[in-house]
């Protein structure tokens, strides 16, 4: 998309000069660059023209891409203002950094938490902007994965805010954080993850997470705290971080859910709390290979798991073998696949009762294991495994995690399908739409859309057209 004409660009133009840069070869560079980035770019040098010759104006990451380029051939940074861009939406670098300073990272995701509220609240709100779509890109969860597997804690995150002369008493910022503060974001965390299983990630009550962080956490971030105190917050508000992003990834706002992500990487290092940051990084694997980048997702899965040895529960780390072996099954790399499945199922052995397992990873047991290996040898291609293991994984009751058991009816459905048995397909698909058209989730929808591709050999049976006939009237409804 790009804007109304505002006059010539007379800088873009004689910034080309100087770069010794033709228009077809700016094009050509703008491309590549967007290429790397997951992006489908399709300019020419007619388009170069129209943003120097009449001022048009590229959204999304467009102008960075066009700054990146001159300055890759000038050999220094470029700022968008030198290009005449510096009034461009710059939102499509936000939530992306991974700061080394602790200052700098609380900046980083406060921003993030004030803008996708605006956004939401914004004209047709609940969506992220036009200016950011598409822009989801595998390659951006490459420095943060890097900088917290090489420091995975912070130092000191105590934070002391000195009260300004004549400042109130009731001034947000000179507020010292308590034990309870952090608890009852916890507490929010753990509430939002029970909506968000039964109800879907767009159902409005699991979509006030943004409004919390931002109302509720941002002001406790830039009070003052102990660094005791600091890592319980910065733990907390990471939870907060990934559950919005997993939401978001739930609806299919994956742009806004990898910004959520890299951020909650980020205070989790600030809480010092390892196992958090890796159920991040378990987060970014099951999105980078349900966005078709299984070999990235199969590198997050990993680091998830080898800054864990030794510090994770073992049922935490059943569930990081669990993600290796989905990325691992979207690699087609089966005997791989099968040492991860091993070792979740060895590892969900040996968890106990009285294990010292965090909040967050109660939602995980053996059918949760069942579920997931049956998605695995779908990918696979080994159907009677997906019957076997979707069998183990319904026979357990689901209840507060209806999500999870629709998509379980709907794996339930392709294999009964793929293996003849079109009553039992037909039977478990009826079950999943009705699922699916109880909760808000985009990532549901999605999964009977593959369904019903599943069932096209058997549209000759009329049991089944009627099935597809109901399933298109839950896919067309509103996520």
């Amino acid at each position: 998309m790009t804007v109304s004409p505002r006059g010539p660009n007379e800088r873009l133009g004689t910034l080309l000069t100087l770069a010794q840069i033709s228009n077809a070869g700016l094009a050509r560079r703008v491309n590549d660059l967007g290429a790397q980035r997951g992006l489908t770019l399709r300019y020419d040098k007619t388009s170069v023209a129209r943003w120097v010759s009449k001022g048009m104006v590229p959204q999304g990451p467009v102008p960075h891409l066009i700054a990146t380029a001159i300055g890759g051939k000038l050999g220094r940074p470029v700022p968008l203002e030198e290009i005449g861009l510096g009034d461009t939406d710059p939102a499509p670098e936000l939530g992306l950094a991974f700061p080394r300073d602790v200052a700098e990272a609380v900046r980083s995701a406060t921003d993030l938490w004030r803008v996708d509220l605006d956004l939401r609240r914004g004209p047709g709100g609940g969506r992220w902007s036009d200016s950011l779509a598409g822009t989801f890109s595998v390659a951006a969860y490459a420095t943060p994965v890097s900088r917290w597997l090489i420091t995975p804690a912070d130092g000191s995150v105590a934070r002391e805010v000195p009260r300004s002369p004549g400042g109130s008493p009731s001034d947000t910022t000179s507020y010292r954080v308590g034990h309870s503060d952090a608890a009852k974001l916890r507490e929010a965390a753990q509430e939002a993850r029970r909506w968000d299983s039964k109800y879907g990630g767009g159902d409005w009550r699991s979509s006030m997470v943004p409004e919390c962080l931002r109302v509720e956490a941002a002001p406790l971030l830039l009070a003052s705290y102990s660094d005791t105190v600091g890592r319980a917050l910065f733990g907390a508000t990471a939870e907060l971080t990934r559950l919005a992003g997993w939401m978001a990834f739930d609806t299919g706002q994956h742009e806004a859910a990898q910004r959520y992500y890299i951020q909650a990487l980020r205070l989790a290092r600030a809480a010092a709390d390892v196992p958090l940051g890796g159920y991040v990084l378990a987060s970014m694997s099951l999105q980078a290979g349900y966005r078709g980048f299984a070999e990235e997702a199969v590198d997050l899965a990993q680091a998830a798991l080898e800054r864990n040895r030794g510090l994770a529960t073992a049922r935490t780390m059943s569930f990081f073998h669990l993600v290796e072996a989905r990325a691992q099954a979207k690699a087609r790399n089966a005997a791989a696949c099968a040492t991860a499945l091993g070792a979740a199922e060895s590892a969900l052995e040996r968890a106990r009762a009285g294990d010292p397992d965090p909040a967050w990873i109660d939602f995980y047991a053996y059918d949760r294991l069942a579920a997931d290996a049956a998605e695995c040898f779908r990918d696979l291609g080994v159907p009677s495994k997906v019957r076997q293991f979707t069998r183990e994984a319904l026979a357990t009751p689901t209840e507060g995690y209806v999500r999870s058991h629709g998509l379980r009816l709907v794996v339930s459905a392709m294999a009964e399908a793929e293996a003849g048995n079109l009553d039992a397909a037909v039977a478990a698909g009826e079950r999943a739409v009705e699922v699916a058209g109880r909760i808000s989730s985009q990532r549901s929808r999605e999964y009977v859309v593959e369904m019903l591709r599943r069932l096209e050999p058997f549209q000759g049976e009329r049991r089944v057209r009627e099935l597809a006939e109901r399933a298109r009237a839950v896919i067309v409804a509103p996520a």
